[in-house]
């Protein structure tokens, strides 16, 4: 059935009229059923003068025309209403603001990677204005956006280049949220897929051997805590946000055997990990299950200088932080037999390319034995 488009006119109190549509039958807005649509014009009641009824005549040839086209939309087959409708869809995602869309995938994650999101998000607002629409976003924005990451100072200290890898997990961020939006169906083709990432520039990963832990170990720090916090890491290759939020509930004995079960602040990985009966002896005595295990572990510069003067005590000139012990965990298995696969699942990587880089570290340390032996010939 055909649906009616009249234009009507409604007396207001200030002595104008009203334009509204008025539609027989009713159709169906925003689920509900409606017989008007109001304008938002309106005209002079009794006009006076030319210049007002100049005024009401073009006014009703706009309301006019606006009927018009109403008529024509609700009454075209059905098959013309649902491809304009794709088409108006399609219209209103792409001029959504993108950075309030990567801000909402930022608020579902937790702890360092919240933060980390969070950075990545400051970059792009800084680069943007804070304004990048869906339907600007192509592969040319991403190759800009990308040279800008790479050639850009830090925000915080600006005297300083940004690293080529926090470049990398900035803009590997804003791809996460690219290949979201196709899956939502916000960007209608794939380009996450067709933009080239950030080369990962490799790091030098201090460790130590198992001579120096082992002396370390057997020094006296005068912070026990930390002693222990950081001997647990070595032993079994956790990240000191890891460490410092491990909880009583989340250590496990079952046949003297001896496991830990945790999520990973930084991925959010849920790991159910064996550890060594040297590595649970450094737990210390059970507590509640609520209670942390390394309770009133807190990093700061008073903590890093307690690990320095530590260190020094052991004769270990190295520049070891404390991440440095969970470099030390990934050599020495390596260098020990334990293969790749099984170091990454330790460590809980995403990625086995992660892990790869204690196997160049392990054959740069067999190169530098070649020469140790030396027969006086």
């Amino acid at each position: 059935m055909a649906i009616k488009v009249t234009l009507r006119k409604r007396p207001l109190k200030n002595g104008k009229l009203s334009l509204y549509l008025d539609f027989y039958p009713s159709i169906i807005r925003n689920g509900k059923s409606t017989r008007r649509e109001f304008l938002g014009l309106s005209i002079y009641e009794n006009p006076k003068g030319q210049i007002e009824k100049q005024y009401n005549k073009n006014i009703e040839a706009i309301a006019e025309s606006i009927a018009s086209k109403k008529g024509i939309e609700l009454n075209r087959p059905e098959i013309y209403n649902d491809m304009e409708k794709a088409q108006l869809e399609k219209k209103n995602k792409e001029s959504q603001n993108f950075i309030d869309y990567i801000k909402k995938i930022a608020d579902r994650r937790h702890g360092s990677n919240y933060q980390n999101w969070i950075s990545a998000i400051m970059y792009l607002e800084h680069y943007t204005n804070s304004k990048l629409l869906f339907k600007d976003i192509n592969l040319t924005f991403a190759e800009d956006y990308k040279h800008f990451l790479l050639n850009t100072n830090s925000l915080k200290r600006k005297e300083t280049k940004l690293s080529q890898n926090t470049a990398l997990s900035y803009f590997t961020k804003f791809k996460t949220a690219l290949k979201q939006a196709f899956v939502d169906e916000i960007l209608s083709t794939d380009i996450n897929s067709r933009i080239k990432n950030i080369k990962e520039q490799e790091t030098n990963r201090t460790y130590l051997t198992i001579e120096e832990l082992n002396k370390l170990a057997n020094t006296e720090c005068k912070n026990d805590l930390l002693k222990r916090a950081s001997i647990f890491s070595a032993l079994t290759g956790l990240r000191f946000s890891d460490v410092k939020n491990l909880s009583w509930k989340n250590v496990y004995k079952t046949n003297d055997e001896y496991y830990i079960n945790f999520i990973q602040k930084k991925t959010e990985g849920v790991e159910y990990s064996p550890i060594s009966e040297q590595a649970f002896n450094l737990l210390g005595e059970r507590q509640k299950d609520s209670e942390k295990v390394f309770n009133g572990l807190k990093y700061s510069a008073y903590l890093n200088k307690q690990l320095t003067d530590w260190l020094k005590d052991a004769e270990i000139t190295k520049d070891i932080t404390f991440h440095s012990f969970r470099h030390t965990y990934a050599t020495l298995q390596l260098a020990n037999g334990t293969d790749l696969f099984t170091i990454s699942k330790m460590l809980g990587h995403k990625n086995l390319k992660t892990t790869q880089i204690y196997a160049k570290i392990v054959s740069e340390s067999k190169k530098q034995t070649t020469n140790k032996i030396i027969l006086d010939l």
